[in-house]
């Protein structure tokens, strides 16, 4: 089973149902919390007591809960289950969507949308997929997951201004509600039940791994990069959509006409990127460039005329290097993190993920508020240089692949044993054998690897 695996070729109907089922509800749960993205900074002026500060915080509020509850939330999946805990995260999710949808104070909104944050199942989820998915056939289910992320987030940038438009930011939290009411049918009802608990090393954070990760300089370095990269997300949609209204002069429900064209063509413009960072092996030059590439488009921003056409090309340059990013972060991870903790390393670079886009709301509000919209432009600009000077020194880390062997391992020392035997695999680079969970996880170079070989 490779990383890099995305097809769902081979995969059996309990596995088809569990993964495209499970990355329905994740995605609809992402959907609700980006699409006041683009429009909350056009209706935040309506309730009481607003300010910029309190406008970004209200944006960014769910990534503090999300980022402090996740990994919580997936450790009581293993204890109490991975279903009551998703659904009593969907129904704190839907509760804090009403409570944000009845606001008439932006006090309110932070309160809505901090508790849509503490409905954090995705640790919780990734488990359940992993419970109801055979050993080579996980991280396929697993890619679905991360591509329905993707597509909620394009989705939402499109959809929340033409809903505005419609039903207004409070009836988007409606919906937002009900999808949430939706998806616990879909888990209650639609996901398949796993026949057993059990904790996987590759999908779940394991807190006996919590001081390996978090003394592994790479690890950090990647988790800072993730930080920053939502960080500078949120703070631009704390001001774009009122650049796009007074600067640009577009009304609010036209707004999807430049999101939309913007992240289809840098959809395609990533993809040359990638194909060099990957076949040519030119990771860390492609990595830096997409680094460098954002911190000129958020100081073009600030430093150029704000025209239409600007804006655009702007955007594409941010989304295009974005985009870049977001696909090449979590397989750095995956290469970087010891073959025995990817779970864990995934669980904090989520988690800072999260927190990033609480900062991003927060201080993008609070720039905003002390030195003007444009220089909110300008504080990203010198985050994004920050993190360029951090991740210079960054290794290129070999380019292996995860793998899972199933084995019969009694003890310690058979284990052991059994690990010794798959290293001296051609091609088999890094091995550990858990006992409990009856598996090798393996990382592999797949030009050289042979699964026959394996004992």
């Amino acid at each position: 089973m490779s990383q890099d695996s995305g097809s769902v070729t081979g995969m059996n109907a309990t596995e088809l149902r569990a993964a495209f089922s499970l990355s329905g509800v994740y995605a609809l749960r992402m959907l609700g919390l980006f699409m006041i993205l683009p429009v909350f900074a056009l209706y935040a002026g309506e309730l009481e007591g607003v300010t910029p500060a309190l406008t970004g915080l209200a944006i960014g509020a769910y990534g503090i809960t999300q980022a402090l509850l996740q990994i919580p939330a997936g450790l009581l999946s293993d204890r109490i289950g991975r279903k009551p805990v998703i659904i009593v995260g969907l129904l704190v999710f839907a509760g804090g969507s009403v409570v944000a949808a009845q606001a008439e104070s932006i006090h309110v909104v932070i309160l809505g949308r901090a508790l849509q944050g503490a409905g954090a199942i995705a640790a919780a989820v990734m488990a359940l997929t992993a419970d109801l998915t055979r050993e080579h056939q996980r991280i396929k289910a697993m890619a679905l997951i991360g591509m329905s992320i993707g597509l909620s987030f394009a989705a939402a940038l499109i959809l929340g201004p033409l809903l505005n438009d419609w039903v207004g930011v409070p009836g988007i939290f409606w919906i937002t509600a009900v999808l949430a009411f939706g998806g616990v049918g879909v888990v209650a009802f639609i996901v398949p039940r796993p026949a057993a608990l059990q904790v996987h090393r590759e999908a779940e954070a394991v807190p006996a791994q919590f001081g390996r990760v978090l003394r592994n300089p790479e690890l950090l370095r990647l988790d800072f990069g993730i930080l920053v990269l939502h960080m500078v997300l949120t703070a631009t949609f704390v001001v774009m959509p009122l650049v796009l209204r007074d600067g640009v002069g577009l009304v609010a429900g036209k707004h999807w006409s430049v999101y939309l064209p913007v992240l289809l063509c840098s959809v395609l413009a990533m993809v040359p990127f990638i194909i060099l960072a990957e076949r040519q092996g030119r990771v860390k030059q492609m990595f830096l460039g997409a680094v460098a590439m954002l911190a000129l488009a958020q100081a073009g921003l600030y430093l150029l005329p704000v025209t239409l056409v600007t804006v655009v090309a702007l955007l594409f340059a941010f989304f295009t290097a974005f985009n870049l990013l977001e696909a090449m972060l979590p397989s750095l991870i995956s290469r970087v993190a010891p073959v025995d903790c990817r779970g864990t390393a995934m669980g904090f670079y989520s988690s800072s993920q999260f927190l990033g886009a609480f900062l991003g709301g927060a201080l993008g509000g609070l720039v905003q508020g002390w030195f003007g919209l444009p220089a909110v432009f300008a504080a990203s600009a010198l985050v994004l240089l920050l993190w360029l000077a951090l991740a210079l020194p960054m290794r290129p880390p070999r380019k292996l692949a995860n793998y899972i062997h199933k084995v019969v391992a009694v003890d310690v020392a058979d284990a052991e044993r059994i690990a010794r035997e798959l290293t001296g695999v051609v091609g088999v680079a890094e091995a550990v054998v858990i006992p409990d969970e009856g598996v090798a996880y393996l990382k592999v170079d797949k030009q050289l690897f042979d699964e026959a070989a394996l004992p």
